[in-house]
């Protein structure tokens, strides 16, 4: 007998939910952590990757000297990897990168060739980009097409994603503030945010004893998952269709959808968020919690799976106001005394204000 989604989640880490849950949307995620985990974080979520999903994976480590074409060379699938070599004599398979959990294949003192793509869908299926917060701004961008259209030409060659992609931009945050942080617009197009805590642990690591003591490359702990015993949920496929194919057919009673307008409301009328929200987020949050119902084993809408999906979706895309644009202003508050207010504003703060409110019986 077939189990059910919801037996299947009960066996699975947060880490495996959230991303369960973004291939299934197709959709792409943020994961936080704080500075010294993010090296064995990204480890765990490569696991997760091949062993729970059976899926491709690269992780890549970002910094502000990251270019296009390291992210070209990086992501590349190793069919498409042995492709590209094979078109490109000079390359020396033998160099290490910097910057990949992969090898590199290429000499960048070498011309650029004229952009070719290589094969259909020549990327792996899961992106782990450490330090994704530190890259310029231009490259921001040039991912958040690769993660919209699944495709994007570089002077390389052509990128091709699967249907089945994961981008996941993997950052450090230490305070209630990333630094650098993100574009905007980079965020309003992350499906979720998840931050994992030194507490959560690593299922996968930990099971195998591959913790790392310091902070070790990715490649000289990760194994490939045929050499390991599968302790937890294998996801494939059929898996994630039936989730799909449920969350379509989730109930929302006049009252659920009414909390759920009463938090976007409230959340855009907030003196402390700029920008307020957006359309995409109000859609986004409504359909993650539809996502999540049949994980708890039910096709209808509670308060608490609503609430739970406000954290997970409007998180990452709260942007604090600064003292000088506080609304109060215009009618004859004192900026310091609004500097002081603010000071101590996070979005963690301000989602459980919001959630303050009664919710429906």
């Amino acid at each position: 007998m077939d189990e059910s989604i919801a037996d299947i989640a009960r066996r699975l880490s947060d880490l495996e939910v959230a991303l369960f849950l973004c291939l299934v949307a197709r959709e792409h995620c943020l994961i936080e952590t704080i500075s010294h985990c993010i090296d064995d974080l990204a480890k765990e979520l490569a696991l997760i990757a091949c062993s729970t999903f059976n899926y491709s994976y690269s992780i890549i480590d970002c910094s502000s000297s990251t270019s296009v074409e390291d992210i070209y060379n990086e992501v590349l699938s190793p069919d498409a990897r042995a492709s590209h070599r094979a078109t490109r004599p000079w390359l020396n398979p033998e160099v290490s990168s910097k910057r990949s959990s992969y090898k590199s294949f290429g000499d960048h003192s070498k011309p650029p060739a004229t952009p070719t793509p290589l094969t259909n869908n020549n990327v792996v299926n899961i992106v782990i980009a450490k330090n994704f917060n530190l890259v310029s701004d231009d490259l921001q961008m040039h991912i958040l097409q690769l993660m919209r259209s699944r495709e994007l030409i570089t002077e390389s060659g052509i990128l091709t994603a699967p249907e089945d992609f994961l981008c996941i931009p993997l950052v450090a945050r230490d305070s209630d503030h990333l630094q650098p942080p993100l574009r905007q617009h980079l965020l309003d197009n992350l499906f979720i945010s998840h931050f994992h805590s030194l507490d959560a642990g690593y299922t996968h690591l930990e099971e195998d004893d591959w913790i790392s003591d310091g902070q070790l490359s990715a490649s000289s702990v990760i194994h490939k998952s045929k050499d390991r015993i599968q302790r937890s949920a294998t996801l494939g496929q059929k898996d994630m269709d039936q989730l799909r194919e449920s969350s379509l057919s989730v109930s929302t009673s006049a009252e659920i959808a009414r909390y759920i307008q009463d938090i976007v409301v409230f959340l855009r009328l907030s003196r402390a968020v700029s920008g307020g929200v957006s359309a995409k987020a109000n859609i986004e949050f409504s359909r993650f919690a539809q996502l999540l119902a049949p994980l708890h084993g039910i096709d209808f809408l509670t308060p608490s799976i609503v609430a739970l999906a406000a954290r997970k979706v409007f998180r990452h895309r709260i942007i604090i106001t600064t003292p000088g644009e506080d609304r109060s202003l215009q009618y004859g508050s004192n900026i310091h005394a609004v500097s002081h207010v603010l000071s101590e504003v996070t979005a963690d703060s301000i989602l459980d204000g919001v959630l303050a409110l009664e919710p429906p019986l």
